[in-house]
């Protein structure tokens, strides 16, 4: 049996949502491929549970490698890639975004006679102390090609002195997903009965990153700035609270303001459903940034950057920190917001081109 043409690197929610379509594109096509999974989230409820649900294959390798810190993480993950890029022998290794799981496999891939390729190139958030700038921004220099999912990537990339000739701008595969998945979970996703939710009325919050939930200030900053906001308009607001948000809420004692209600992580299917329906969406997620854009409901931003700009180009979202105030001023102004602004992330046929470059 002929070695896989491709081999995909992953580990985290986002990844698995991202890839999905380039994945189902290459069943389609019958494109030899491995799925290589890191193991870099290790919670059913966050990650296996989405192969089964988006009725994806489960991956050919899994390696396990769990939480640590972050150099401990990637070098157990390149230990690991080694061994099975060596086995599987792939001509590309496919990257997404980001994570420690984007990082490990582009220095895997980068050490051996195999074509390294990143899926969302040329993010930039310019806040060289978020671990994710130094991943994005180490994985697209070592990448023999770097697809951009916006012209404004392209130009950041062109702006560091990546060559033109390894950057293709293809839109970015979230689209793809949110149209393959919105009729998904459509047919499946009771969230909004089971929640007793309905249709425009409440809000939805994320709060994940680290330094958001890691600091007791800011953390505290975002849930009174919401709790303000909810109180104000009268909505309530659904939290699906990471692992990690949980446990910093138990050991700095916070208290969770009524209007907000803590509800377990949900699979994406849910969760797209939630981001259909709500009224506003307060994140610090990259993602969540994206595919409301994309679905028409205003968001508000609780990070002092975001590598999504366009976003706020168009209208869709509003970057407003962490202070009280200008969270209740920003999601003020955005909550009647209509979401007639364009998509600037493209077409929805990222996966087929980047299919098409790489085949």
């Amino acid at each position: 049996m002929s070695a896989p043409r491709i081999a995909f690197v992953l580990g985290t929610r986002p990844e698995i949502i991202k890839l999905s379509p380039l994945l189902r594109s290459c069943l389609e096509r019958d494109i030899p491929h491995v799925v290589v999974h890191t193991g870099q989230h290790y919670s059913d409820s966050l990650d296996t549970v989405f192969f089964e649900q988006l009725e994806l294959p489960t991956p050919c390798h899994d390696l396990g490698v769990g939480s640590g810190e972050h150099g401990e993480q990637t070098a157990a993950m390149i230990r690991g890639l080694e061994s099975v890029l060596d086995e599987e022998r792939p001509d590309h290794v496919v990257v997404q975004g980001d994570t420690n799981s984007a990082l490990a496999g582009a220095i895997a891939a980068s050490k051996r006679p195999t074509s390294l390729a990143h899926v969302e190139a040329g993010l930039r958030s310019f806040d060289r102390e978020m671990p994710e700038e130094v991943n994005r921004v180490l994985v697209d220099h070592a990448a023999d090609r770097c697809f951009a999912p916006t012209d404004e990537s392209a130009r950041l990339l062109a702006a560091e002195g990546i060559d033109g000739d390894r950057v293709v701008v293809t839109g970015n595969t979230i689209v793809d997903a949110v149209f393959e998945h919105r009729e998904l979970a459509a047919e499946k996703s009771t969230v909004l009965t089971d929640l007793d939710l309905e249709s425009g009325e409440f809000v939805l919050l994320t709060a994940h990153r680290a330094e958001n939930v890691d600091d007791p200030d800011r953390f505290a900053g975002i849930l009174e700035g919401v709790e303000r906001f909810a109180t104000r308009a009268d909505r309530e607001v659904v939290y699906p609270i990471h692992p990690r948000a949980r446990e910093r809420v138990e050991a700095f004692d916070l208290s969770v303001p009524e209007p907000i209600r803590l509800v377990e992580p949900l699979d994406f299917l849910d969760f797209l459903t939630l981001e259909s329906h709500a009224r506003l969406a307060i994140t610090d997620s990259g993602g969540v940034q994206e595919e409301t854009c994309i679905l028409g409901t205003p968001c508000v931003t609780v990070r002092d950057n975001t590598e999504r700009p366009e976003t706020i180009d168009v209208g869709a979202n509003r970057l407003v920190g962490i202070e009280p105030a200008t969270i209740v001023d920003g999601a003020e102004a955005m909550a009647d917001r209509s979401g007639s602004w364009s998509n600037p992330f493209g077409d929805g046929d990222a996966a087929a081109r980047i299919v098409d470059a790489l085949s």
